[in-house]
C-alpha cells in the first residue's frame, strides 16, 4: 500500500514516494524490476476468482506488469489524477487516445502549434478511417469554438506550446468543451505537473512524453496519458489490444527519475528564467520566446496558472541567415546539438535544420519555423556557466 494520506504530502515527498509500497518485496527499498512475460495462478479456481473479482494482479505482460502499476500510480499523484495509463512512447500515447475515442464521422480540433507528429497522425492517418482533423490558429478559442459541430469528439492542444512556447488558457478551452459536450486533452509535457496541472482546470485528460522532464535524464522513451478512472478505462483496454506498452525495465528507470523530479524542475525553472533574461538582453537576439517574459504575449495567463516557466526556450537571432544561426549553435560548447528536451544535459538545434528541413520555405513559414530560430532546452548545469557559453556562441569569441 502507498501512503494513504499523501494528499497532505508536497510535491517532492509524492515524487519519492507516491504509488509506492511501504514495504516491498524482498523488503527492497526500490522496486524490484519484475522481468516475467506471463503471471501464473495457483488452480483453476484462482483463474476464476480473478476474472469474477477483477483482481489487481498480473495475467500477461501486454496487459501491464508490477513496475508500471507502481509508476502510473506516482504519475496520477503528481498531476492530481485518479488513474494514469504509461505507454511506450508520448506519441503512442496519444496514438491510444485518438483511436480509441474517435470512430469514422467523428471530427478532432487542434490548436495549430501542436506537435507536427500529433497533428500529422490524425490528418494524415486517421483520415483513412474517416476521421475529420480541423487546426485552428493556437489560442483562437472563437476559432476553436466555430470548428466544433456536432461530430467533433475531442479537443487537442499543447501547453506551452513547442517551439513557440505559447500558453493555454486552460479553463477557458476546458469551458469550451463542457459547453458543447466534447473531451479535451492537453499535452503538457513542457509545463509538467510541477508547474502546472490542467486537469485542476477542468481538463479531461493530459498527456506527457515522459521522455522528457518526467524521466529527466535522456535515457528512455515513454508516454502517459492521466484523467479519471472510468475516461481511461476504454484506453487501457485498447493499449492491451494494441501492445504499445512499456518494458518493466524502462518502468522502473522512469520510476527512478521521478525520485527527483520536484528538485529538478526548481532547477530547470531558475536555469531557464535566467538564460532567456539573458537572450533578451543580448543585442544579437531579437524575439525570445518565453512565457516567464513579460515580453510574452501569453506571460498574464502563464503566470495566473502556472507555478514555473520550465526550461524550453526559443529565440531568434537578429539579421542572421540560416548559417550564421547555425554558426552560433555549433559555437555552443556545453549544449549538445539534438532534438529532445527536459534532460539533466542541455540541448540547442535549429528548428528549421532538426525538425523542418524537408519541408519547402512556404510551408515551413506557415508553421512559424523561421531561419534564424534556435531552440536551447535548457539542463540543470551551473547557471552562470551555460549564460557564458551563450554569450561567447553570440559574440563569436570562442
Amino acid at each position: 500500500m502507498g501512503l494513504e494520506i499523501d494528499k497532505l504530502y508536497g510535491d517532492s515527498t509524492l515524487a519519492v514516494h507516491g504509488g509506492e509500497a511501504h514495504q516491498k518485496a524482498q523488503n527492497s527499498i526500490t522496486d524490484p524490476v519484475v522481468m516475467a512475460s506471463t503471471y501464473t495462478f495457483n488452480d483453476t479456481q484462482a483463474v476464476i476468482d480473478y476474472i469474477e473479482q477483477k483482481q489487481s494482479r498480473g495475467e500477461y505482460g501486454r496487459y501491464g506488469n508490477p513496475n508500471e502499476a507502481v509508476v502510473e500510480k506516482k504519475l496520477a499523484k503528481l498531476e492530481g489524477g485518479e488513474d494514469a495509463i504509461v505507454y511506450a512512447s508520448g506519441m503512442a500515447a496519444i496514438v491510444g487516445v485518438v483511436m480509441s475515442k474517435l470512430s469514422a464521422g467523428d471530427e478532432v480540433v487542434f490548436f495549430d502549434e501542436c506537435y507536427h507528429r500529433s497533428r500529422e497522425f490524425c490528418a494524415k492517418h486517421m483520415s483513412r478511417f474517416g476521421v475529420i482533423t480541423r487546426q485552428v490558429e493556437a489560442c483562437n478559442y472563437e476559432a476553436m469554438e466555430a470548428a466544433i459541430n456536432e461530430n467533433t469528439k475531442l479537443l487537442v492542444s499543447e501547453s506551452p506550446t513547442n517551439p513557440h512556447l505559447s500558453i493555454v488558457d486552460l479553463e477557458r478551452f476546458a469551458a469550451i468543451g463542457k459547453r458543447h459536450n466534447v473531451e479535451t486533452l492537453i499535452d503538457a509535457t513542457l509545463a509538467t505537473p510541477h508547474n502546472c496541472r490542467p486537469l485542476e482546470f477542468g481538463v479531461d485528460y493530459v498527456l506527457h512524453s515522459a521522455t522528457k522532464y518526467l524521466s529527466g535524464h535522456n535515457d528512455l522513451l515513454a508516454g502517459v496519458i492521466i484523467g479519471d478512472t472510468d475516461k481511461l478505462e476504454d484506453i487501457r483496454y485498447l493499449r492491451g489490444i494494441l501492445g504499445s506498452i512499456n518494458s518493466a525495465h524502462n518502468c522502473y528507470l522512469l520510476q527512478r527519475g521521478l525520485k527527483t523530479f520536484d528538485v529538478r524542475m526548481e532547477r530547470h525553472n531558475q536555469n531557464g528564467q535566467a538564460i532567456a533574461e539573458f537572450l533578451e538582453a543580448h543585442p544579437r537576439v531579437e524575439k525570445v520566446y518565453y512565457p516567464g517574459l513579460e515580453s510574452h504575449q501569453y506571460h498574464d495567463v502563464a503566470k495566473a496558472q502556472m507555478n514555473g516557466f520550465g526550461s524550453l526556450i526559443t529565440f531568434e537571432l537578429r539579421d542572421a541567415d540560416w548559417r550564421a544561426t547555425a554558426d552560433v549553435v555549433d559555437r555552443c560548447r556545453i549544449p549538445k546539438i539534438g532534438p529532445s528536451l527536459g534532460g539533466v544535459e542541455s540541448l540547442i538545434e535549429q528548428p528549421m535544420v532538426m525538425s523542418y528541413y524537408e519541408l519547402p520555405a512556404e510551408e515551413r513559414a506557415s508553421y512559424g519555423i523561421r531561419d534564424n530560430m534556435i531552440r536551447m532546452a535548457v539542463g540543470i548545469e551551473n547557471t552562470q556557466d551555460l549564460i557564458d557559453d551563450l554569450k561567447q556562441a553570440l559574440e563569436g569569441t570562442a
